[in-house]
C-alpha cells in the first residue's frame, strides 16, 4: 500500500501527520503538484512535480494509484476515479469516500458549479479547524490500523 496525496490544496498540518505516520509504519508516501514541494528527509516521502495544467496532478495520481492505495484529495472527481481503481479516498477534513456517498457527493458538487456558473454565490468551504485537523488524524489511523492489521 502507498498514500499519495493530491498536495497543491491540501493543508500542510495534514501533510505534516502524513508525513508521521508514513515514518511510524514505514509507508511510502507520494505527494504530486504543480509546483516544487519540500518533503522532509526520508526514504518514505517524496514529491513528484507535474507539469501545470488543469487536473494533471489528477492524472497522473490516477495513472499511478494501485488497487488498495490511500489518496488525500478534497477534489471529488479525483475521489470518484480513485474508488473506481479500487483505492481508498480521504478528505483533509477526516472523511472517507466510499461507493456509499461520492455519488452523492458529486451531485452536490456539479450542483453547486451549476449555481456558480450562473452567477449565485455560494460562498466557500468552511474554514479549516483543529476539529477537522484531528477527525483527519482519527480516520486516517482507523484506515492504517484496519490495513495493518
Amino acid at each position: 500500500m502507498q498514500i499519495w496525496i493530491d498536495a497543491d490544496a491540501c493543508p500542510a498540518v495534514i501533510k505534516d501527520i502524513v508525513f508521521r505516520a508514513a515514518e511510524r509504519l514505514e509507508i511510502s508516501t507520494t505527494l504530486v503538484a504543480n509546483r516544487m514541494l519540500r518533503t522532509p528527509p526520508s526514504r518514505f516521502i517524496r514529491a513528484v512535480q507535474v507539469p501545470a495544467g488543469f487536473d494533471v496532478a489528477d492524472r497522473h495520481i490516477v495513472d499511478q494509484v494501485e488497487p488498495g492505495d490511500l489518496v488525500i484529495t478534497a477534489d471529488i472527481p479525483l475521489a470518484a476515479a480513485v474508488l473506481e481503481r479500487d483505492a481508498h479516498a480521504l478528505n483533509p477534513r477526516g472523511e472517507m469516500y466510499s461507493a456509499a456517498n461520492i455519488a452523492e457527493r458529486l451531485s452536490m458538487r456539479n450542483f453547486l458549479e451549476e449555481l456558480r456558473g450562473s452567477g449565485v454565490q455560494t460562498g466557500g468551504p468552511a474554514a479549516f479547524s483543529a476539529g477537522d485537523r484531528q477527525a483527519f488524524g482519527a480516520a486516517l489511523d482507523r484506515f492504517l490500523a484496519r490495513r495493518s492489521g
